[in-house]
């Protein structure tokens, strides 16, 4: 045996080229797909030299003589590390699948020189577009390294509005929320809000304010209770609420609202007996294990990365506010009871 016998040996265009009887550049021509004008019967000899020697393009070359790649990218800034890892990674990843690209992930921490390093990268693997993503839902400012290239903000905005955002509709969401306390028949339905401010505290807020007008009850400042958005925050708010006489709650997110069973555990009392109570995002770890069961509304962290997926590739369009916003859906389960039994 010789020394490169049963060695493996890459088929290159010039080897197809031999076997058809045409020369390399038409064999290139038919490989891209260029639009050149290649007769039918020289395609199909270069077709047939392909299946027999073998023949694969070479991905990155093929790149760079189409100008993009069967890639898209994704940036975060700390996705990877919240309560909801994975999520937009995953639901964009399988929706970039479905169309035939494979998704390049850079995970920054908020590190602005890794950022534009990781951009910077994904755009010399000429990319189809990059999606940007934050790990809560926030106004951003659009990073220069992603200037002229296709991008798509997802779970956050710029205020300009340069390029298109996929974002939770929150405004719905509260409104969803607030609805689940008031259809059992609860009139004197708390909010407590988060300090921080946020597209959260403020769509919350509309979405709780547009149920109670939907349901012809007045507005009352007052049962807006403004707290840190975290157990302590839920926990130190019991006092005031049962102050005001509330029958239900609505919590800004599920931390809150662990922490506002823990203050009425401690002080005798029961979810939902003595409390219906409702939370926000579906943090699986909190609501599906609290007891009873806490009914909340689903951040949708999944849809958002197949929406931003589908809006880069041009299959779906944002609002003319250049926003997609994306449904909220409650997740009943046992922290609501008709005010009628208590």
């Amino acid at each position: 045996m010789t020394k490169n016998e049963g060695v493996h040996r890459t088929v290159t265009m010039r080897d197809v080229a031999r076997e058809a009887g045409v020369s390399v550049s038409t064999v290139s021509h038919v490989v891209n797909n260029t639009g050149a004008r290649i007769g039918q019967e020289a395609r199909e000899r270069v077709r047939r030299a392909i299946d027999k020697l073998g023949y694969r393009p070479n991905a990155l070359a093929k790149n760079l003589v189409t100008g993009s790649s069967r890639f898209l990218g994704l940036v975060a800034d700390a996705i990877a590390s919240t309560p909801f890892a994975g999520q937009i990674i995953h639901g964009a990843q399988e929706e970039a699948w479905r169309h035939g690209y494979v998704l390049l992930v850079a995970n920054t921490d908020g590190n602005e020189a890794a950022e534009a390093s990781a951009i910077s990268m994904m755009l010399e693997h000429k990319v189809r577009g990059i999606l940007y993503s934050t790990w809560y839902h926030r106004e951003v400012k659009l990073p220069a390294a992603l200037a002229g290239s296709d991008t798509v903000l997802v779970n956050c905005y710029s205020p300009q509005g340069e390029v298109p955002a996929v974002v939770p509709d929150e405004v719905n969401g509260g409104h969803d929320a607030t609805r689940m306390l008031l259809s059992e028949g609860h009139r004197r339905v708390a909010f407590l809000n988060t300090r921080a401010l946020s597209p959260a505290r403020e769509g919350r807020l509309r979405g709780y304010r547009r149920a109670l007008e939907d349901f012809g009850l007045v507005f009352d400042p007052a049962r807006v209770v403004d707290v840190q958005p975290d157990q302590e925050g839920g926990y130190a708010a019991v006092g005031e609420i049962l102050a005001l006489g509330a029958t239900a709650v609505f919590c800004h997110n599920d931390r809150v609202a662990m922490g506002l069973y823990d203050g009425l555990r401690d002080r005798g009392l029961r979810v939902p007996d003595d409390l219906s109570v409702v939370g926000f995002d579906n943090q699986e770890v909190i609501a599906a294990h609290l007891q009873p069961p806490l009914s909340t509304v689903a951040l949708p962290h999944d849809e958002l990365g197949r929406h931003g997926v589908r809006v880069l590739l041009g299959i779906e369009e944002a609002e003319q506010t250049g926003r997609l916003e994306v449904n909220c859906p409650p997740v009943p389960r046992r922290s609501i009871v008709a005010a009628t039994r208590r």
